[in-house]
């Protein structure tokens, strides 16, 4: 006997809940289920943010948010224009939770827990009545004329509309193609890069401002970069990760990357301000005071490096010595050798082929009464709170489709 409902939401994460609860606000006569093959829902927003939920970002004009997503931007433009970070908060702050921004942009719950989020989600969707079914592992997916069959571990349910909202889910993923939806391969996203390297050894905790590069490529990213004790990490790299997913998957996470530790300075105006600073510090070792906005025991390894002496004087380094010491400032390259997860927020480029989707329903142009929020799709963001804005507005925008009638 199959259990029915009028729409079941597969997926008991931040899309899931999201979309359900504001279905059901919208219609409450609809009877929703939210399926999770779990025994607890909602762990990736407990864990998100170090625990503190990176509920948003605090870029509020459509145009400029969209530039945060290396997969999606095209198609988010409208949706956002729907939904965006302003109407997160406003939602949030309806239901009883304040919001504060940092001061790079992200913004959390005032309570700094993630605790908050989940709380809110679980209250609401006992409020309006929606059931959520753990431990139910969706096994196969049948689309008849007017219903859609789901088919678990333990029982079958029958349902007229069917939300997917699994994320990296390659079981659905596979269903779904089986279905005749195309799936962009998954590759992963937000990484850090393993450098094995005597300039930052011993170095892991130090961060500096940076631009980097994959060399042969047109691969670029600037901000902090962090050393930790397998190689290197920070928004620089991440962002590099993000944008260069899938180049950097062909590549097998074997490729070259060139940093410039001073940011935004040619190599020839880092030349001219190292010839100053000869002239103006002649009697001084080099080795003793990084001159730049970076912590002396990086500026040690990188003189070290340029083949000069602890104890060499300015006044005493010669053309190649200048040379080596600019190319090391702002050409240093770099071995990258394979790559690890950053934290526990693992995020992939890939999923259900974004021409197959209708952006402003998100629906299935494939396959009627099918629907997509959050990561399933081949949409991601970098790190800040974007990913989850793309949950909130895709789970918004389906749920505008369930209005009381």
């Amino acid at each position: 006997m199959n259990t029915k409902y009028d729409i079941i939401v597969v997926g008991g994460g931040a899309a899931g809940f999201f979309t359900a609860i504001n279905i059901v606000e919208n219609n409450p006569k609809l009877k929703v289920a939210i399926l999770e093959r779990g025994q607890e829902v909602l762990t990736k927003v407990r864990i998100s943010g170090g625990g503190r939920c990176n509920v948003t970002h605090a870029c509020f004009v459509p145009h400029d948010l969209v530039k945060f997503y290396p997969r999606g931007e095209k198609e988010l433009r409208g949706p956002f224009h729907q939904f965006c970070s302003g109407d997160t908060i406003d939602w949030f702050q309806k239901r009883g939770v304040e919001l504060k921004i940092e001061d790079d942009g992200r913004m959390f719950p005032i309570s700094n827990s993630s605790q908050t989020i989940i709380d809110c989600f679980l209250e609401a969707s006992k409020k309006l009545g929606i059931d959520i079914l753990i431990g139910q592992s969706v096994q196969s997916l049948f689309k008849s004329e007017d219903y859609w069959k789901v088919e678990t571990n333990h029982e079958t349910f029958a349902c007229k509309n069917l939300i997917m909202t699994t994320g990296s889910n390659p079981k659905i993923w596979e269903m779904l193609q089986n279905l005749g939806h195309k799936v962009i391969e998954p590759v992963p996203s937000l990484f850090t890069f393993n450098i094995k390297d005597a300039r930052i050894k011993d170095l892991m905790g130090l961060s500096a401002l940076a631009t980097v590069k994959v060399k042969n490529s047109k691969l670029e990213a600037s901000g902090p970069l962090l050393i930790t004790h397998w190689g290197m990490s920070g928004p620089a790299i991440l962002r590099l990760s993000a944008w260069g997913a899938i180049e950097l998957a062909e590549k097998k996470y074997q490729f070259a990357i060139l940093v410039n530790w001073l940011n935004d300075k040619t190599f020839e105006e880092t030349a001219t301000i190292l010839r100053e600073l000869k002239l103006e510090h002649s009697k001084k070792a080099v080795s003793k005071k990084s001159p730049f906005d970076f912590p002396n025991r990086l500026w040690e390894n990188i003189v070290s490096a340029s083949q000069i002496d602890a104890e060499t004087k300015w006044s005493d380094l010669n053309k190649n010595q200048l040379t080596n010491l600019t190319n090391q400032l702002t050409n240093a390259e770099f071995q990258v050798n394979g790559k690890s997860t950053f934290k526990e927020e693992f995020v992939t480029a890939g999923g259900i082929d974004l021409k197959e989707i209708n952006f402003k329903t998100m629906e299935s142009k494939i396959l009627p009464n099918l629907y997509f929020a959050g990561e399933i799709v081949n949409i991601d963001a970098i790190t800040g709170g974007f990913n989850f804005q793309n949950a909130w507005t895709s789970g918004f925008i389906v749920a505008d489709n369930f209005g009381d009638d």
